[in-house]
């Protein structure tokens, strides 16, 4: 167990939660786990034991201008035609391709440092320490959880922004010079690191102790360990190598946010997206935002806390022999605790493997929400069968390889 876990808690009969699927979130108004601390605790632990979907989607259009003539009759009964001109957006292509089926370790329970602004148990963000705070007369001296400022909200907000981008886990503060070197070993499956001074236990416990109505604990669980913005970029690309109009390349995730809310009859009102709608229609819901906000026994959230998966992470192999000379392949490296080895497949290994894959749905203009296969099942089966991969420096995408065609680094598609 890594300095700082904690020892997963004894064995007791299971209980059976009530939860149910909203959007592409989970939901539990359970009463026993608003009250039990410990029952809360369990019911994360199990859910964090299913992995999220991750999905990349990929869609193509073009939009076509088109004349249709259309018939009219006047008020004597004569037909009369004109022609009238509109435009129509095509689809071309539409697929999904798993990403999730990548995943190789986690979880790793891990909660948010004390300095890092979060929501601990009221309706604005808050911090438990000064460690991240910048220089400023607002703060001071000033100890304990306090409101968090401007500047710390937005400074955690482009922390966050470069963990998406790079695939750092959420347990990394990165800076300007110091992120590249944070993540040298991750913490063998189901390790818990805690950031807080707070376990999650404890921190379940002080949302069970709350005696507010519209409270919400939230456990969300994170992907890290790719590149997926040179990874979009890859991807991109490679569809605008055999199609030249509208390419759209984003990732999906879901199943990956429980939400904790009370048992009683408005806060389960709220999460029914009917009645929600309902409400503000009839103009009820901005009071009920009043009261949530600023009412002592309003609303109140606790985000502090969740499950982190890797796609790739380096696993410490002490009692490995070392590798050959010739095994240059990036796999090994050498740690202060000890020669470490890369588990999980790379994003520039990940992107060779599929690159054909990707050109040849996009030319046969694949619609389907399953997702892609990389080969055919039937295939596999054939004795002596063996994929060949075609690319053109992928490998370079885990070292940060940007294609030469395609758009220049730093645009969104």
């Amino acid at each position: 167990m890594p300095s700082g876990g904690e020892e997963p808690p004894p064995d007791f009969a299971p209980y059976k939660a009530e939860f149910f699927i909203s959007g592409r979130e989970i939901v539990s108004h359970d009463r026993h786990l608003n009250q039990d601390g410990e029952a809360l605790y369990r019911f994360l632990l199990s859910q964090a034991a299913t992995r999220p979907e991750y999905l990349l989607h990929a869609r193509g259009n073009h939009t076509e201008h088109k004349t249709r003539t259309v018939f009219k009759k006047d008020q004597q009964g004569n037909t009369t035609t004109h022609n009238e001109h509109y435009t129509e957006t095509v689809t071309d292509f539409d697929f999904f391709l798993d990403i999730g089926a990548q995943i190789v370790h986690g979880p790793v329970h891990w909660s948010v440092p004390d300095a890092e602004p979060a929501y601990r148990g009221h309706m604005v963000k808050e911090v438990d320490s000064n460690d991240l705070a910048p220089s400023d007369p607002e703060i001071g001296e000033t100890g304990g959880r306090r409101r968090a400022i401007k500047s710390e909200i937005k400074a955690a907000k482009e922390r966050k922004q470069i963990r998406d981008e790079y695939g750092l886990p959420p347990w990394i503060a990165p800076g300007p010079e110091s992120w590249y070197n944070s993540i040298e070993v991750s913490p063998p499956p189901e390790a818990q690191l805690l950031g807080s001074s707070k376990s999650l236990r404890e921190w379940a416990d002080e949302y069970c102790a709350s005696d507010k109505l519209l409270k919400e604990f939230t456990y969300t669980k994170v992907i890290y360990g790719w590149n997926v913005t040179n990874l979009k970029q890859a991807v991109a690309a490679a569809i605008r190598s055999v199609y030249s109009h509208n390419v759209t390349v984003d990732f999906e995730i879901s199943n990956h946010k429980i939400h904790i809310r009370p048992d009683n009859r408005l806060s389960r009102a709220l999460s029914n997206k009917w009645l929600g709608f309902l409400l503000w229609i009839l103009l009820i819901y901005p009071f009920i935002w009043l009261y949530k906000r600023f009412g002592r026994r309003g609303g109140g959230r606790w985000e502090v806390c969740g499950g982190a998966y890797a796609l790739k992470t380096w696993q410490l192999e002490l009692d490995a022999p070392p590798p050959p000379p010739e095994a240059g392949d990036g796999r090994w490296k050498q740690t202060p605790n000890g020669p470490a080895r890369l588990i999980g497949e790379r994003e520039g290994e990940w992107f060779q493997r599929w690159e054909r894959r990707i050109r040849d749905a996009v030319i046969h203009k694949i619609q389907s929400k399953t997702p892609l296969e990389a080969v055919l099942q039937e295939a596999v089966a054939l004795d002596g069968y063996s994929p060949i991969y075609h690319s053109a420096a992928n490998l370079s995408l885990n070292a940060g390889y940007q294609p030469a065609y395609g758009k220049p680094p730093g645009q969104s598609f």
